[in-house]
């Protein structure tokens, strides 16, 4: 659960292979949240202390559900030396933009499989699985984030290779996907010239849980009004330790040094499994 918006039951949640067209409804949770009251039961007395303290245990019990979870989401991807990348943003920011260009521009150097977010839809899942890599979508039904337990249902349906990229494109959210471990080696931040330059100020925990930025779509800088340079400061006064590349995922500029950080991650990962 999101520590304030409530977001961690999520109705509806489903999981679709792309490649078998199999979709299964999944409990992705354990929890009943529905409150069972006799017919004649008062709701006038007051409860708000009660509430309080049962909201703060629950959220409690889920987030630790969740940082187990992804602990053990960790450990298979050491074992097989996989590279997991969180890929997080604003809707529209460009993450599937970027995956697509990212799966031409790097088909076969090394097996790149994704996990999709979104809350409903199979679009784009099917437009990954269009430029060749193994997808499966994940749909979170109310939920405004993918959980670690969604991507453990998620791996149980991909099985990646050994040594493959596995990039998780989360739910389009500023806020709740950078409150949830998912067990990644890396979390990416999208920021698009389309969304303004005050996003790392009004958003600084997004960028600030970020090991990467890109800031993406600047073939687009001409026709908007967007301080590049702002933008960063504000990001590194977030996060000092971010790395920020420049972007377009349109026309291809900067992305040769996305795909050097990508390989020196995955060489990270080999190393860090011989040591």
């Amino acid at each position: 659960m999101c520590t304030h918006c409530g977001c961690g039951m999520p109705e509806g949640a489903t999981i679709a292979d792309l490649q078998s067209g199999a979709v299964a409804h999944e409990h992705l949770h354990e929890h009943d949240h529905k409150h069972h009251h006799p017919p004649d039961h008062d709701h006038a007395h007051p409860h708000v202390h009660t509430h309080s303290a049962t909201v703060v245990e629950l959220n409690a019990r889920i987030l630790e559900k969740n940082e187990r979870l992804a602990a053990r989401n960790r450990g298979w991807f050491e074992g097989r030396e996989i590279l997991a990348v969180n890929l997080m943003s604003a809707p529209g920011a460009g993450k599937t933009t970027l995956l697509e260009r990212t799966i031409a521009d790097l088909a076969g150097k090394f097996p790149l499989s994704v996990i999709e977010g979104d809350q409903a839809s199979l679009r784009d899942g099917e437009r990954i699985r269009a430029c060749g890599a193994p997808v499966v979508q994940v749909n979170t039904g109310t939920g405004c984030h993918l959980d670690a337990e969604m991507i453990g249902r998620g791996l149980d349906r991909l099985k990646p290779p050994v040594g493959a990229l596995l990039v998780i494109e989360n739910v389009g959210n500023l806020v709740c996907p950078a409150l949830f471990d998912l067990g990644e080696r890396r979390r990416v931040a999208i920021l698009s010239v389309t969304e303004g330059d005050d996003k790392p100020m009004k958003y600084p925990h997004m960028f600030r849980a970020a090991d990467l930025l890109l800031v993406n779509k600047i073939d687009l800088l001409p026709h908007v009004d967007f301080d590049v340079a702002r933008a960063e400061a504000a990001a590194r006064e977030a996060a000092p330790h971010i790395t920020i590349l420049r972007v377009s995922a349109k026309t291809g500029e900067g992305l040769a040094g996305w795909y050097d950080w990508l390989a020196h991650e995955r060489g990270a990962v080999h190393t860090a499994v011989l040591s």
